[in-house]
């Protein structure tokens, strides 16, 4: 199983910002790319919708051989990672809101977190804010339409700094020191964000605690791949290969991406 595929999934383009970060930390490892665009965001739907969702992305990377499954989504891993791990003997990755480094920082005692309502509402969520921030004022805040925004490929336009400022408006009210991004398509926001936020504020996501978290369990399951060259990544989507192939291309990092129905 060394040289099979890292199986990674999101509700879309976002969680390639988590995929560049692995690609980057296990150079020689292949990869294979779920962006399940037709059902984004997750965050808007049941946890019934959004285990089914995620049962249905794992079986297809598993019918793709995947050895290991990164959920590249903050929605689906405090949703339904609990649940899979039921269901599955593979290893799985998942991700959530990076609340313990900022509530451990900072200065204000005040953290304000971007993140879809499926993520804030979630048990596991809810659990690890109780653990991390007892004394700290946590901030919450619901973005709502800013996934749908990257999914058309409107980044960079003013509708999205303007969705955006009045999100992050409360919470520099508050006079928070950190902004958690709680999904992963946010970091692509970074750029904008740092024109609307003051400069003393700090970005956290959890992209490198991700990458290093899977060369972990890789390495504890000697899962490790044994090929030298460069790994190779394909990636699928059953949204718009046109906005995917553009989040792509700043990557530099060579891919294929296609249509796939899944």
């Amino acid at each position: 199983m060394n040289n099979q595929a890292i199986g990674i999934f999101d509700s879309g383009i976002g969680g390639t910002s988590i995929w560049k970060e692995i690609a980057t930390t296990l150079p020689n490892e292949d990869t294979i790319y779920l962006a399940d665009s037709k059902y984004a965001p997750y965050g808007k739907r049941s946890k019934e919708e959004i285990i089914a969702l995620s049962i249905k992305n794992t079986e297809k990377l598993l019918e793709l051989q995947c050895k290991i499954i990164v959920v590249a989504c903050n929605t689906a891993t405090t949703n339904a990672v609990k649940e899979l791990r039921k269901r599955y003997k593979i290893p799985f990755i998942g991700i959530e809101p990076a609340i313990k480094p900022a509530a451990l920082q900072t200065k204000t005692k005040k953290v304000g977190v971007l993140a879809t309502k499926g993520t804030l509402t979630s048990e596991l969520f809810t659990k690890t804010s109780d653990l991390y921030a007892q004394n700290i004022e946590v901030i919450e805040v619901i973005g709502t339409g800013l996934v749908e925004l990257i999914e058309e490929g409107k980044i960079y336009t003013p509708e999205m700094t303007t969705l955006l400022t009045s999100y992050i408006q409360p919470m520099l009210e508050k006079d928070i020191d950190y902004l958690v991004l709680g999904c992963t398509h946010y970091p692509y926001l970074v750029p904008i964000l740092k024109q609307i936020l003051p400069k003393h504020i700090i970005i956290i996501d959890s992209g490198e605690a991700v990458a290093r978290q899977t060369k972990v369990i890789l390495t504890k399951n000697n899962l490790l791949t044994k090929n030298i060259q460069t790994g190779t990544h394909h990636f699928f989507t059953n949204g718009k290969l046109s906005i995917l192939q553009d989040i792509l291309k700043a990557s530099n990092i060579p891919t294929v991406s296609k249509l796939l129905d899944f």
